[in-house]
């Protein structure tokens, strides 16, 4: 095959046979400075652990980081984003928060989206340069949207705690260009509700480790995006204290700016 028919190959994929999987860092945000007047994720510790253990089935070294303050995240996506990420195949960060426009809400402050993103274009990160970057954007807006809805019927003997509500939030932020070889994923897709259960964690999540535990090493990603897609958009809310969100739905989006098929094969010992 020669260079030209061999550089537009339909079947190209991604090297992913590097010494590493890589780094995936998981931003978890359940409490906020009182000032932002945001309410608590609770249900955001599941989707961590969720995550925690189905991207380490994958191969990847996950780092989390639970509540920090904006400026201590920049600096942790600096400090990844000026290391050294030859022997690795790619690189996931993944943000756990409520959001707005095109940010996202760390402890005190929001973040621009882009200016995560853009720590990480090629020449800012040169040893990730031709390699995936997929950013998984869970984020939804806390405000009078924020519906409690219940899920199960709640008995006497049932603490508080255990009774999984249904959070409803409206969809708030929007899905950005970020350059060659990203992919950016998101909760929900602007227009829509995002839901995330008190106690389970959020359908976006839930489903995403789901489908990455059944086919993360069999389906090509974006695929299994489509599927993710498909499982949240049949949920919708059937049991609720607010007649105002009942049948609410939501879909996911992600907008790829990958250049080739990207596959999680296990990686050979």
């Amino acid at each position: 095959m020669d260079e030209s028919s061999q550089l537009f190959n339909p079947a190209a994929e991604y090297k992913m046979n590097h010494k590493r999987r890589g780094l995936a860092l998981i931003f978890n945000h359940e409490h906020f400075f009182w000032h932002l007047m945001l309410p608590e994720r609770r249900g955001t510790l599941a989707d961590r652990e969720n995550l925690k253990h189905s991207l380490t089935e994958l191969g990847f070294e996950v780092k989390c980081f639970d509540d920090l303050k904006a400026e201590e995240v920049l600096q942790n996506i600096y400090n990844v984003s000026t290391a050294q990420h030859e022997d690795a195949d790619c690189f996931m960060c993944i943000f756990l928060s409520h959001g707005e426009d095109d940010h996202v809400y760390a402890y005190d402050a929001k973040i621009k989206i882009q200016s995560l993103t853009n720590m990480f274009r090629g020449d800012k990160c040169p040893s990730l340069v031709g390699k995936p970057k997929i950013f998984i954007i869970q984020a939804c807006r806390g405000d009078k949207h924020d519906d409690p809805v219940l899920a199960t019927d709640s008995v006497d003997s049932m603490k508080e705690s255990d009774i999984n509500e249904i959070k409803v939030d409206a969809a708030a932020v929007y899905t950005l260009p970020a350059g060659a070889d990203f992919l950016m994923c998101y909760s929900v897709a602007e227009g829509y509700y995002s839901h995330r259960e008190t106690v389970n964690g959020s359908w976006y999540i839930q489903d995403l480790c789901k489908m990455i535990r059944q086919h993360g090493s069999s389906l090509e990603f974006t695929e299994l995006l489509t599927l993710v897609n498909r499982k949240v958009s049949h949920r919708k809310v059937d049991v609720c204290k607010d007649i105002n969100a009942l049948g609410k739905k939501q879909i996911p989006c992600f907008a790829s700016m990958l250049t080739k098929k990207l596959h999680f094969r296990p990686k050979s010992k």
